[in-house]
């Protein structure tokens, strides 16, 4: 067995260190180490931005519709039934109306563009998580008939509002008066104001009652549209095809990956990207190998002279140095990929000792909206990057090794 074994077990012996060739030894080690490193900031800076990547699509999705049916111009009609015949697929989890707009906002001087949506308090629950996000008052407040409306938290800040003040609301839409034509707009009660943690929410978005907005563009029964709630976002693309082959009439169908595709896209390309620099880093460890194997073939010149003369083939020599070298890209990985998960699964915790130890705070709530660390550590990102880490490994051993094999016994051993 160890005859048919023996360039396993004389890589292995070429691994540990004799007396003379400690330099060696620590430049495999060093090898090790650095692969070790560079798998572990592989894994737990993907698994932050699996985290941040996460993070960003609640807060989204919390307030955006899974998915949407609308009409033309004059609106939906009917959306009851719209609404019913939605939710005879499976995969619908609720539906709520809603009427949506651009307006501006108005307090004395202070103006601002923003988006205005007209919904049921009741069945906004439904679709949407803004209840929990509220930081003053409630949806329950704003009634029909009553002209309340609800601010996000940093238009309320640009306005300099608080709930009990008033503001104007205006569209852009005309209304012939006796001074003339002009924007139709109506004074508004500040009912309440909400904090999502997105600046494009909390920034550009008004909510009142949906027969307010109704009596503002003048819809009538109509509406914008029904939103959705899925009890699986990853699959509103086939939702909402399935929904707009069952749906009569001429009824537009998006869903969330049409209206927010360049975000995440964005965010995908930026993973890539940190992945193929990262990946760099474990490159760099792995020509420490080379060089390792360089040295060790240098050293043992007249060994593998002795094996050559033994019998050995350039085959069996190559093999011998290879194992070498994948066993130190081995250890790396393997020191890597369970320090990078145990660092991805205790961020978290991790984070606040260090800004405890540092005295400063790296995410602040001033300026980041986002104050803590996320992490989403995933299996298939520590199998491709281990898969990357092996293959590297392997690779730099196909120099050193094939030097190996091209060693003449006569020119080794002429000075021994």
């Amino acid at each position: 067995m160890k005859a048919r074994y023996y360039e396993l077990l004389l890589g292995l012996r070429y691994t540990r260190a004799k007396r003379r060739n400690h330099f060696i030894s620590f430049i495999s080690l060093a090898s090790m180490l650095g692969i070790g490193l560079g798998v572990a900031t592989l894994i737990v800076v993907l698994s932050v931005m699996n985290g941040f990547e996460k993070e960003l699509r609640s807060r989204i999705l919390g307030m955006a519709s899974h998915a949407t049916i609308s009409g033309n111009s004059e609106g939906l009609p009917d959306w009851p039934s719209v609404a019913a015949m939605a939710m005879r697929n499976g995969k619908v989890a609720g539906t709520a109306p809603y009427i949506e707009g651009e307006a501006l906002v108005k307090v004395g001087p202070e103006i601002s563009g923003t988006v205005m949506r007209g919904i049921l308090p009741e069945e906004e629950a439904k679709v949407s998580e803004i209840g929990v996000h509220m930081q003053s008052g409630s949806l329950t407040d704003l009634r029909p008939g009553e002209f309340n409306i609800v601010l996000g938290f940093e238009l309320a800040q640009q306005l300099g509002v608080v709930p009990g003040e008033k503001v104007d609301l205006m569209i852009p839409q005309l209304s012939v008066t006796p001074a003339g034509v002009l924007p139709r707009f109506r004074r508004f009660n500040v009912v309440g104001v909400f904090r999502i943690g997105m600046y494009e929410f909390d920034r550009g978005l008004v909510l009142i009652h949906m027969a307010d907005a109704a009596a503002l563009y003048r819809l009538g029964d109509n509406v914008t549209g029904v939103r959705l709630k899925l009890n699986d976002l990853f699959q509103a693309p086939k939702v909402a095809r399935e929904i707009a082959e069952a749906t009569p009439g001429a009824f537009f169908v998006s869903d969330w990956t049409r209206s927010h595709a360049n975000f995440f896209r964005a965010v995908a390309t930026e993973k890539t990207v940190m992945f193929l620099i990262l990946s760099m880093l474990v490159g760099i460890a792995a020509f420490n190998i080379v060089s390792t194997l360089v040295m060790v073939v240098q050293d043992k010149q007249a060994d593998i002279a002795i094996l050559r003369t033994l019998g050995a083939t350039p085959r069996s020599i190559m093999a011998v140095f290879m194992v070498q070298g994948s066993v130190i890209g081995v250890i790396g990985t393997v020191v890597g990929v369970s320090l990078g998960v145990l660092l991805a699964l205790n961020v978290q915790t991790l984070v606040p000792l260090l800004e405890a130890a540092t005295g400063r705070q790296f995410l602040s709530p001033d300026i980041y909206y986002i104050s803590d660390l996320p992490s989403d550590l995933k299996l298939a990102d520590v199998v491709q990057i281990s898969i990357l880490s092996l293959a590297l490994g392997l690779l730099s051993t196909l120099y050193p090794a094939w030097r190996a094999s091209r060693v003449q016994p006569a020119e080794a051993l002429r000075y021994e």
